[in-house]
């Protein structure tokens, strides 16, 4: 493995806080930041019962479909990403905790899945190319919350909107 040069390093983390402005984007239904992950061009693949189609769009789809849910939560790990010059790839595994009221049960839903990204930096900002959405497990069972947590929204007036200041 050849040491990592500081422009390939810069342009990992600058991948990797895409990465994370997405799962942000989904937590709070932020359909423009979500859409700022992906070039305007770029294609999507989340399976065969996914959505498969303009990055776009699949940004309006997640939203949607999210907005049925009662709370959700998606956490991004192991991280692997290869640049080569304005071109890049990478591997990241994701695991969605999403909950979901279902015949008056509260249904907690668990994915963990990988996101496999091609990325290219246009106009120095990196955005996908295309994504294929691996889903490697999944599992739904009933729960019993402990506490109601009313804090978090899953909008702009989440408390981490003021945190990050409302332009970010």
């Amino acid at each position: 493995m050849s040491a990592a040069v500081p422009a390939d390093l810069a342009d990992k983390f600058a991948i990797t806080e895409q990465l994370y402005r997405y799962c942000r984007s989904v937590d709070r239904l932020d359909v423009p930041l979500g859409k700022s992950i992906f070039h305007d061009d770029a294609t999507v693949d989340y399976g065969p019962s996914g959505f498969r189609g303009r990055g776009h769009d699949a940004i309006e789809w997640i939203c949607a479909a999210h907005r049925q849910l009662q709370s959700h939560s998606h956490q991004v790990s192991n991280v692997i990403i290869t640049v080569d010059g304005m071109e890049a790839g990478s591997e990241a595994y994701v695991t969605a905790t999403l909950r979901a009221v279902r015949e008056g049960v509260i249904r907690h839903i668990e994915i963990w899945a990988r996101y496999c990204d091609r990325w290219s930096c246009r106009h120095g900002i990196w955005r996908i190319d295309h994504r294929d959405a691996v889903i490697d497990h999944d599992s739904v069972r009933e729960v019993t919350p402990m506490h109601s947590h009313d804090w978090a929204r899953r909008d702009g007036n989440d408390p981490s909107y003021s945190a990050m200041g409302a332009g970010r």
